[in-house]
């Protein structure tokens, strides 16, 4: 049977829940004249895809005309003019943007299904009651009724704290791990599904509990155990509800600046807005979801982020929330129909105080190591019911100037890698230690998470011989929070994260491609270079970064024969972002060149490690050149500069040898100024 022809066959009460369905944006006679088409049209689709409404618009009014002419044929003037004014109505709203009928016509027929469904239920709840009240005159049935309602709330709490304790948890965690580089995050959609189901099936109950009392009403006795558990039973289910709309209040999207999409929970502040005035603000994208599907909740909660909170007896840097701080959470924002809102664009404005924003007490946390957390707040009302609702980001770092970010990340890393608590602001307080295990998955996050490739065994055990110096198996040793972020390693002027860090902005700015090829062996001691480099011909190399740079470097060692044919280890100066940016690494492997005894300049690169050809490995990354390599001739005495497409030079070995080769030395020293910045290569000059 048709919707429409159902729908006519309800009591009055659903009638008139009916006839408020329906206003002149979408007219009841018009729903009455075109009943079968309607139901046979995709709504939904059309109201998310414009061609398509525009479409089934077209389409509306031609059904429109074709029942105006059969009015016309029945002489049903009243039926014409009302058609002629509702397709001119419809045309001047609707033409322009067909989606919005698509819409409302959508929306009238879930609301008729979901009408038809309450009509169905409460004729079978009623049906149900019918034999209740006959069952109800013999106690033991009562007292059953009771029995399993109790069993079916334990039930029900069984349930409920799977899904919040167990399996909304691990996706919190999940989350945390997403932030720092881990595996994506899976999508909300199954657990929302199921949270709704539950949330639903609770509501039933409450019904039925409600029933109970109607029943009670009209037939009660003494001892009825109707009377002495139903009041139990109610307020178990209502604390189960609330429990669970509070548990679905989530954030989808952590806190993240635009900017920095592979960095959330780093806020930054003191950002210009114009030439003349300055304020300090955080420019934030998150999301706030709540995993129930009420369609009637639309528009109805109202979020405010209330407050940004901290630690006062460590710090006293206090923050108001300005902007847009407000939002109503709707289902049109999200892409499948999940109540949700999206904060865009938040301001945070630090409240100074006298003395710099700073209190006199003793605090032992820097910035980088203050853990906020950002606030949302909510009513629900709904069937009588009143809920507050609160959720909170995880712990952010709340910079000031650009610098700090490596040290914010590093705290960001630590918390999300060691604690899965949402609250724990005081964190670094006293910051637990980690494993090896734990910091080397996170760190190979760091660079899986933004290229195409992770770290291999090898090179982790060379990060952590760093950390933790020379050891046979470094799985279960320690690493403390100092250790990793704050001390100097040994003999550096930097800390271990610091440098690792300006390796990863290196490798993500300059250096991706060879990386995502794995042309870059990259973390490896001088003894394994050594040991992987002396078997191979002359002319093997490969790319490491470099271990002394502050600021991030790599370089290239290879194989040669001296005079005597004894194997060496060459190696240059590393190459640091400030040459990468002029030229790209792999100009430079393709470029690099040295003077051999009979004055010619020969390129000493020929295979990447193992035995990959140069030309093959690189070539296709090097900008055209726009002109052939001239030829560098054997002129003893002549002056010669070298060309800056071809020489990339720096120390000298000895400068005897550079004479015996008949260059004049004031030349090359002519041509090293001409060249800057290319010159980074040791100049080798073999003797007869």
């Amino acid at each position: 049977m048709a919707q429409w022809n159902q729908l006519q066959q309800l009591e009055t009460r659903y009638l008139e829940q009916l006839y408020h369905l329906y206003s002149d944006s979408f007219p009841m006679e018009l729903r009455q004249f075109l009943a079968p088409w309607i139901e046979s049209q995709d709504w939904a689709y059309a109201a998310n895809k414009e061609s398509h409404a525009t479409l089934v618009f077209h389409n509306l009014l031609g059904e429109i005309d074709q029942q105006y002419s059969r009015f016309l044929q029945e002489n049903n003037v009243l039926y014409q003019h009302n058609l002629r004014r509702i397709k001119q109505h419809l045309q001047s709203k609707y033409l322009e943007k067909p989606m919005d009928i698509a819409r409302i016509v959508a929306r009238c027929l879930w609301e008729e299904q979901r009408l038809l469904q309450t009509a169905t239920s409460a004729a079978q709840v009623e049906k149900s009651y019918t034999h209740l009240a006959v069952a109800l005159v013999l106690h033991q049935r009562a007292s059953q009724i009771v029995t399993e309602m109790g069993g079916l709330l334990t039930a029900m709490d069984y349930v409920q704290k799977n899904l919040t304790d167990e399996e909304l948890a691990d996706w919190k965690r999940r989350q945390q791990i997403a932030c720092i580089g881990g595996p994506p995050n899976i999508c909300l959609d199954r657990l929302e599904t199921w949270i709704t189901s539950l949330a639903e099936s609770q509501l039933q109950i409450r019904q039925q509990i409600k029933k109970l009392e109607e029943l009670q009403q009209k037939v009660s006795y003494k001892g009825d155990p109707i009377i002495q558990h139903r009041p139990a039973l109610e307020e178990k289910i209502v604390d189960l509800f609330r429990n669970l709309m509070k548990s679905a209040f989530v954030v989808e999207r952590q806190p993240c600046m635009p900017m920095h999409p592979d960095r959330p929970l780093v806020i930054k502040t003191g950002v210009q807005f114009t030439n003349k005035v300055r304020n300090l603000f955080l420019y934030i994208l998150m999301t706030i979801l709540l995993l129930v599907k009420f369609p009637e909740l639309n528009y109805q909660l109202k979020i405010k982020v209330f407050s940004l909170l901290f630690l006062d007896f460590l710090r006293s840097r206090k923050f108001n929330i300005l902007g847009t701080n407000t939002k109503v959470m709707n289902m049109e924002e999200s892409n499948n129909g999940s109540l949700s809102a999206e904060f865009k664009h938040l301001t945070l404005r630090e409240q100074r105080c006298g003395n710099g924003g700073r209190t006199n007490s003793d605090a032992s946390l820097i910035v980088t190591e203050e853990l906020h957390l950002i606030t949302f707040e909510t009513e629900v009302y709904h069937q009588g019911l009143k809920i507050d609702l609160e959720t909170h980001s995880l712990p952010v770092v709340v910079i000031s100037n650009i610098c700090q970010m490596p040290n914010a990340w590093a705290s960001i890393l630590w918390y999300n890698m060691l604690t899965n608590h949402p609250k724990n602001v005081n964190f670094f307080t006293k910051p637990p230690v980690g494993t090896w295990d734990q910091v080397a998955e996170v760190l190979s996050w760091q660079f899986s998470s933004t290229t195409k490739r992770g770290l291999t065994i090898e090179q982790l055990t060379t990060l952590a011989e760093k950390l933790l110096g020379p050891c046979v198996n470094y799985s279960g040793c320690q690493i403390t929070w100092a250790k990793f972020c704050k001390e100097n390693m040994a003999g550096k002027g930097f800390s271990f994260w610091v440098w690792l860090d300006n390796i990863i902005d290196l490798v993500k700015k300059y250096i991706l491609a060879l990386w995502n090829e794995g042309y870059i062996m990259g973390f490896i001691s001088k003894e394994r270079e050594r040991a992987l480099l002396s078997p191979k011909p002359p002319g093997t190399f490969l790319l490491r970064f470099s271990e002394s740079s502050k600021e991030g470097g790599i370089t290239f060692t290879w194989v040669e024969k001296d005079i005597s044919g004894k194997t060496q280890i060459q190696s240059v100066e590393p190459y640091t972002k400030q040459q990468l940016n002029s030229m790209s690494f792999a100009d430079i492997i393709m470029g690099y060149k040295i003077m051999d005894a009979t004055n010619i300049l020969v390129s000493p690169l020929v295979y990447l490690y193992p035995e990959i050809p140069k030309e093959e490995a690189f070539g296709k990354y090097c900008r055209p050149e726009a002109a052939p390599e001239p030829e560098m001739g054997g002129d003893s005495t002549g002056s010669k500069s070298l060309p800056c497409s071809l020489c990339y030079l720096c120390n000298f070995r000895e400068t005897a040898h550079i004479a015996s080769c008949g260059v004049a030395v004031s030349n090359v020293f002519f041509s090293l100024t001409a060249i800057q910045p290319y010159l980074k290569t040791k100049f080798i000059c073999v003797t007869p």
